[in-house]
């Protein structure tokens, strides 16, 4: 009889083991397979695909909405009164209103200078307006650098309040509400609103005061954002899309056709009884802009956007700042869905028709629908139908309705046509976060009312800039390394190459691109690309 040696055998043994567990896990998948797997999976296919044709069905009609508009020069100076306010000899400075210019703040060390100096240029007769900084501020140095700055313009002439609390009650909204109760507040009739990396220009309340004073019925006169480091990084290009088509298109399509669409929480002056007749800022959500703005639509007023007029502003420049910015984004609107909606339907003061564009088009296909459908359709249940042939995806599904959608929405960034396809992969990236916030949102489970300030960077920018192809970025496991886009990489590039070897959907091309996508960012390069131009 043969020699066997050790050699020999303890490798047939580990692939004897391997085998068999092999065997093990394909039998156990072809017994799970037709009686749970197929009939699961087709039921997530027939809602993502509604939900796709709920998506298409209103960027379709958005997109005919704004084409109208533009054909017809449906202008805001024609839907309402505008006549620039003048100076009168006989009254002086008193047919202009007195405005209040809120500028919330917390350890806002690179920007604070730019937004009171931004406010404390605008030109508007200095006794007529009044500034008021409100910081929230933790680090007492920078503190002291915001209030010595309100005083060197005070010491110029300027009228401005540097406003402090003993807590951060209610963030934001806290901040805001508190700073509305100052005595020198009851004198004012509007208040302008600029986050602290804001910087409008000087005529900007020259071109928004008089639609409010004209117009009985407005409440608030929204502004566009003009992003000033939107080509700083490959992240900050694709937020610029994201961005542009919300405000070229789905304001504007608000303000067209209901006179409503969600506050921006910035760049805005708000008319201070309508403030009031709406409850005033509430801190129950972390989207207390949106709040207030659905709740004063409730009471009958009307809001006008004017995407003409744009005030500058800083994109998140890194992936940590921008994902806890779409966390609060993605999760507050599903929240405070969760919150209004049975207020919403009994409300007696608008028409239903608007109830329903708020309830469906504002709030369940564009807040909600949007991030659950594009994470769980694109990077779960597509990828599935390779592992699972039985399930077959409809080619207007698969290809022609996301194909559709994807240019419409890049239509509002016209010369970042050619970064589509990156901004297509880094968006499901991003959908994976935005449709866990807006679970956490409708379920009010753990960080729902979690609330980070976006950093800001300011005049830093130029350093960073400067800087950036000199200096490697250090290594921290807890701020480079993402774990759940390292796992649905993995997901997808082993799905990648199951169909390239024995699929037939012929997916791999996008699995491949999608996980290597993912890959990026869970590695915690997605800052490091400059885009091409």
């Amino acid at each position: 009889m043969d020699r066997i040696s050790s050699t020999t055998l303890l490798p047939d043994t580990f692939v004897g083991a391997r085998d068999d567990i092999t065997g093990h896990f394909m039998i156990i998948w072809d017994q799970m397979k037709a009686p749970l797997i197929v009939p699961l999976l087709r039921i997530a296919l027939f809602l993502c695909l509604l939900m796709s044709v709920m998506l298409f069905v209103e960027r379709v009609y958005m997109s005919i909405v704004i084409v109208l508009v533009k054909i017809f020069g449906n202008k805001p100076e024609e839907r309402y009164k505008w006549e620039p306010l003048k100076d009168d000899l006989e009254l002086g400075n008193s047919v202009y209103p007195t405005v209040l210019i809120q500028i919330p703040m917390f350890n806002e060390r690179e920007v604070y200078q730019l937004s009171i100096g931004a406010a404390c240029s605008l030109s508007w007769p200095s006794d007529r307006i009044i500034i008021q900084v409100l910081d929230d501020s933790t680090d007492p140095i920078v503190k002291n650098m915001v209030e010595m700055e309100c005083q060197r313009w005070a010491s110029k002439g300027i009228n401005i309040k540097y406003e402090i609390r003993d807590n951060r009650t209610g963030y934001k909204a806290g901040a805001l509400k508190q700073g509305l109760k100052h005595n020198y507040v009851k004198h004012c009739d509007y208040v302008a609103i600029f986050d602290a990396d804001f910087q409008p220009e000087p005529d900007f309340l020259r071109r928004t005061i008089p639609f409010l004073v004209h117009n009985p019925e407005l409440a608030l006169v929204q502004a566009r954002w003009k992003f000033v480091n939107a080509d700083e990084c490959l992240m900050t290009r694709m937020q610029e899309m994201s961005l542009d088509y919300h405000f070229t298109v789905e304001q504007e399509v608000g303000s067209a056709t209901h006179a409503f669409f969600g506050f921006n929480g910035t760049a805005g002056v708000w008319r201070i009884a309508a403030i009031d007749e709406a409850g005033g800022w509430k801190d129950r959500t972390t989207v207390e802009d949106m709040d207030l703005a659905v709740r004063a639509s409730l009471k009958g007023w009307k809001f006008l956007y004017l995407g003409t007029l744009m005030v500058k502003n800083e994109l998140p420049s890194t992936f940590k700042a921008f994902r806890y910015q779409q966390h609060r984004w993605s999760c507050g609107p599903a929240n405070l869905f969760r919150k209004m909606f049975s207020e919403i339907v009994r409300n007696k003061k608008v028409s239903f028709w608007k109830k329903v564009y708020v309830i469906y088009s504002f709030f369940m296909v564009r807040k909600i629908t949007a991030h659950i459908v594009t994470f769980v359709f694109y990077c779960i249940v597509l990828p599935a139908t390779v592992l699972v042939p039985e399930v077959e995806v409809p080619k207007w599904g698969s290809v022609y309705i996301p194909a559709i959608i994807t240019v419409l929405n890049a239509a509002g960034t016209p010369r970042s046509l050619h970064l589509l396809v990156f901004w297509t992969l880094f968006e499901n990236v991003m959908s994976l976060h935005r449709s866990k916030a807006t679970l956490i949102g409708l379920l009010e489970a753990g960080r729902v009312n979690e609330w980070v300030v976006t950093d800001k960077l300011g005049d830093a920018l130029k350093l960073k800039s400067a800087v950036k192809a000199f200096k490697r970025p250090r290594f921290r496991i807890g701020e480079r390394i993402h774990l759940m886009e390292l796992g649905m990489g993995a997901y997808l590039f082993f799905v990648g190459c199951y169909d390239l070897a024995f699929g037939k959907n012929h997916y791999f091309v996008y699995l491949f691109a999608q996980a290597v996508t993912f890959f990026i960012v869970g590695f915690g390069y997605v800052g490091t690309f400059v885009p091409p131009s």
